[in-house]
């Protein structure tokens, strides 16, 4: 759509009744879809990791630490977009529930690297299959190649 195909603004508009909203402009963004999207992921997401008390944040943080054993939290906020302050209080609270624990860096004396528990590893194990399982079942009306498409071009916006 270009903005040629915009309506024109008019100083009278008829009062009308809408039967059939028309949605054309807003899913011709890729804002719109992304968010629309996202939102229907997260809903499921929330629901299915409810039992493993895991925010989507909570969730990607925990596994950056099970696939990148010893990272740090400079590390971790550089890989997610989160502000230092922000990480604190999660991996504060990561750390009272026994699920992470900090050792020293083996390089760098000033950094601490963070290590699951074996709490926090069978937590992920399952919440991993978990998301697995909700992404598939979310996606369930595309095919493999176009989940695996669909994720590449996503990436390409963000990356």
């Amino acid at each position: 759509m270009s903005a040629r195909d915009l309506p024109k603004p008019s100083r009278t508009a008829p009062t009308v009744a809408v039967e059939d909203v028309d949605t054309r402009y807003l899913e011709s963004l890729l804002g719109y879809n992304a968010r629309r999207a996202a939102l229907a992921v997260i809903e499921v997401f929330l629901e299915r990791m409810a039992p493993y008390d895991l925010r989507p944040v909570d969730f990607s943080v925990m596994s950056l630490i099970t696939h990148n054993p010893g990272i740090t939290s400079r590390q971790l906020c550089a890989a997610l977009s989160i502000q230092p302050p922000n990480l604190v209080a999660m991996i504060n609270a990561l750390e009272q529930r026994e699920l992470i624990v900090r050792k020293p860096h083996p390089h760098d004396g000033r950094a601490v690297g963070l290590h699951l528990t074996l709490t926090g590893q069978k937590l992920m194990h399952d919440a991993e299959r978990t998301a697995l399982k909700l992404e598939l079942d979310a996606t369930k009306r595309l095919t493999g190649a176009e989940r695996k498409t669909l994720m590449q071009l996503l990436q390409k916006v963000y990356l």
